[in-house]
Formats: C-alpha cells, sequence, structure tokens
C-alpha cells in the first residue's frame, strides 16, 4: 500500500526550507553557515526534501511591477455533474489560466488568470464560459496584492 502521509519534518528542515522560500538561489555552502551545519548535511536533507516531493522545484517570482502590466483575476467555476474531467482538460489547454485548484464550497474550481488587457480578459471569460460542461462563472479582478509569501 502506498503511504501517502507527508514526510516528517525536523526543525532544520523548516530553516531550510524558509531559507530557500526567502532566496531559492542560496548557495548550500550559505544556507550551512546560516543554519550552523555542514555543506554536506545541506546537500542531503535538499536531496531528501526533493525525493519526497516536499520541494517540488525552484522558480522565479515575478515583481509586482512587471506583473501590473496585465490583469490578474480569479475565476469561481460551477460545473455540471460529471464534466470536471473535460473542464480541467480544457483549461489546462489555456495558457493564461496559471492555477485551477478545486475547492469546496459555492463552486467546483477556483482558476487564477493573467491577461495582456481587459479586452483579452474578456475574450477568456467567453471561452472559459463557452467550454462544454462549464456553468457559471464569477469574475474577480485583482486589484494589489497585499500579501504575497510566494
Amino acid at each position: 500500500m502506498l503511504d501517502t502521509r507527508p514526510p516528517a519534518l525536523d526543525e532544520i528542515d523548516r530553516q531550510l526550507i524558509a531559507a530557500l522560500q526567502l532566496n531559492a538561489r542560496e548557495s548550500v555552502a550559505m544556507l550551512a553557515r546560516q543554519l550552523g551545519i555542514a555543506r554536506t548535511t545541506v546537500t542531503s536533507r535538499l536531496a531528501r526534501l526533493e525525493k519526497t516531493k516536499v520541494i517540488t522545484g525552484y522558480g522565479v517570482r515575478l515583481g509586482q511591477r512587471l506583473i501590473d502590466g496585465g490583469l490578474q483575476a480569479y475565476v469561481g467555476i460551477t460545473v455540471q455533474p460529471r464534466s470536471g474531467k473535460d473542464v480541467v482538460r480544457r483549461l489546462s489547454a489555456m495558457a493564461q489560466v496559471q492555477q485551477l485548484c478545486a475547492v469546496s464550497g459555492e463552486f467546483d474550481y477556483v482558476a487564477w488568470l493573467r491577461s495582456e488587457s481587459p479586452e483579452q480578459l474578456d475574450q477568456l471569460l467567453d471561452q472559459i464560459g463557452s467550454v462544454e460542461g462549464v456553468e457559471k462563472t464569477t469574475t474577480s479582478i485583482i486589484l494589489s496584492s497585499k500579501v504575497d509569501r510566494g
């Protein structure tokens, strides 16, 4: 049987993850100095965290000024019964859909969208609304980000 429990993290793992969240490009040597442990310990812990999928990748976070060049919106999506898989497949093919989450509550899914202009967002919302199985959408345009922990 597959073990689906999350791996146990100790305080050093948590400190290592926190340091990487601040700067994922930090060198192993600097991480070791910050945590007061050996470089080989940092390397082996990183390998374990990656292998157990605690760390699933490293990326780039764009500055707000660059992101502000377009629009971002959250869209609550209600789908017809038994059409979720097809809707997810169709939405995942749309490049402007940055994230799609199954949620509890009023909606079945919430999508995070990015578009270059109000016109492009309008076209994208029309496209989402016309996906077979989509019953209803509710859109909230992001005006500003107050807290972003990346």
